[in-house]
């Protein structure tokens, strides 16, 4: 087995490098290497090297619940406001077939910002790929509220091409 340096070295070059392999692939290889005939799966340090660049992220598919909400601050940049809703279908105890819809609350920036603002209207299904984060405000009643939201770094548009903005 190569030496912890080595692995993370390799790793970082893999990762620097214009032909991107994705994680998992890294990952997958990496097991295959080092499990062959040890009787059981040795974890590579090159598995915690890439393993801690995903620990905030989050990837989601889902349809635009209201039209985004675009406001330009005091320093010129643009932040957009919205809420995303994801589908999950399952069959109960019964055999019954049942979607439950969880809402999230989206956020982004700048240029991203713009592309959600012109080309994601209400109902609109996207991908959106981003990173958790929480924190506290107050009520104009002196009340203390807690939000998690997306801080959405990129997005992806489906649907068909010609489909309405607000669909």
């Amino acid at each position: 087995m190569k030496s912890y340096r080595i692995n993370k070295k390799e790793a970082q070059a893999k990762l620097k490098s214009k032909k991107r392999e994705s994680a998992q692939d890294i990952i997958s290889k990496s097991f295959k290497n080092h499990s062959k005939g040890s009787g059981g799966v040795i974890i590579n340090p090159l598995n915690i090297s890439i393993m801690s660049t995903l620990r905030n992220k989050v990837q989601l598919i889902g349809n635009v619940g209201n039209d985004p909400e675009m406001t330009v601050l005091e320093s010129g940049k643009k932040v957009i406001r919205f809420s995303l809703a994801t589908n999950e279908n399952y069959k109960n105890a019964k055999g019954e077939k049942v979607q439950s819809t969880d809402w999230h609350n989206m956020v982004a920036w700048s240029k991203t910002a713009e592309i959600i603002e012109k080309y994601a209207g209400k109902g609109k299904e996207i991908a959106i790929e981003g990173k958790l984060t929480s924190r506290s405000y107050e009520t104009k009643e002196g009340e203390k509220r807690y939000i998690t939201e997306v801080i959405v770094s990129e997005v992806l548009l489906l649907g068909a091409k010609n489909e309405n903005k607000a669909a």
